[in-house]
């Protein structure tokens, strides 16, 4: 499973930690510190660490920036979780509605500003480029609760970053979704490997640079397991992590299998 984990930077530890565990059935990982808590989501994890919040995050909620837009987590069933969100007042960025691919989907916020999905039902790709990968992504089955199941970024060459993630950490495309309404002239790629996915967007409109940031609220990095280090642009280290991004600001760590 080369993505093992999505990094959250939390300026309120416990408020997060309450969050992803009564709307999102995580179960916390060992015991949270005072900087770091840890939450299963069945494929992978998110890890929650604490920030001051003195350093303002330049993400923004449009899907022509480049780099990091959303974690998406499988679901039983979308509209009876959305409705206890709303009931608790959680700001949502787009409710609950059938999407291309026969999905049913919403998207709403975290206490920090990330952008999280739910995802109801199997994919239908409108091409399919390994069915035995989609084989294996059906036969996971539907989750007894939210089960981590991608990444989306945004990037300018679907093709090179097919080519970074395969060459480097064993992902290949399985699919892909096509938007046809979308004047912005919208694709996705649905990069697999593992139980996880890495859901590249790509658009013929122009798109916006972001500076990689680690210590603003939401978002900060995801883990990958072991891949090819050589000539990999390193930023940065964090407790102890080397942290490297790749050519669209997506940023990442890597740990050992």
């Amino acid at each position: 499973m080369p993505i093992r984990s999505a990094i959250v930077n939390a300026t309120n530890l416990q408020r997060s930690l309450d969050f992803y565990t009564e709307f999102l059935d995580a179960r916390i990982v060992g015991k949270p510190t005072a900087s770091r808590a840890v939450l299963d989501f069945l494929s992978g994890t998110v890890e929650l660490r604490a920030v001051d919040g003195a350093t303002a995050s330049t993400w923004i909620p449009d899907d022509l920036q480049k780099g990091f837009r959303h974690i998406g987590f499988k679901v039983d069933a979308v509209d009876p979780r959305a409705e206890v969100l709303k009931a608790a007042e959680v700001p949502f960025h787009l409710d609950p509605l059938n999407a291309e691919g026969g999905v049913r989907i919403c998207f709403f916020f975290d206490p920090d500003g990330t952008l999280l999905e739910f995802v109801e039902g199997d994919l239908h790709y409108a091409t399919v480029l390994d069915p035995d990968g989609v084989a294996r992504e059906r036969a996971m089955g539907v989750p007894r609760r939210p089960r981590l199941d991608h990444i989306a970024v945004t990037v300018e060459d679907r093709g090179g970053t097919e080519q970074f993630y395969r060459e480097r950490f064993n992902f290949s495309f399985i699919g892909t979704i096509e938007q046809p309404s979308d004047p912005r002239g919208f694709s996705i790629g649905y990069l697999k490997s593992g139980d996880m996915v890495l859901e590249v967007f790509t658009y013929e409109a122009a798109k916006q640079e972001r500076a990689p940031q680690l210590d603003a609220p939401g978002f900060a990095y995801a883990e990958l397991i072991g891949g090819v280090l050589a000539g990999l642009p390193r930023i940065a280290a964090v407790d102890g992590r080397p942290i490297y991004v790749d050519a669209d600001g997506f940023i990442f760590a890597i740990g050992e299998g």
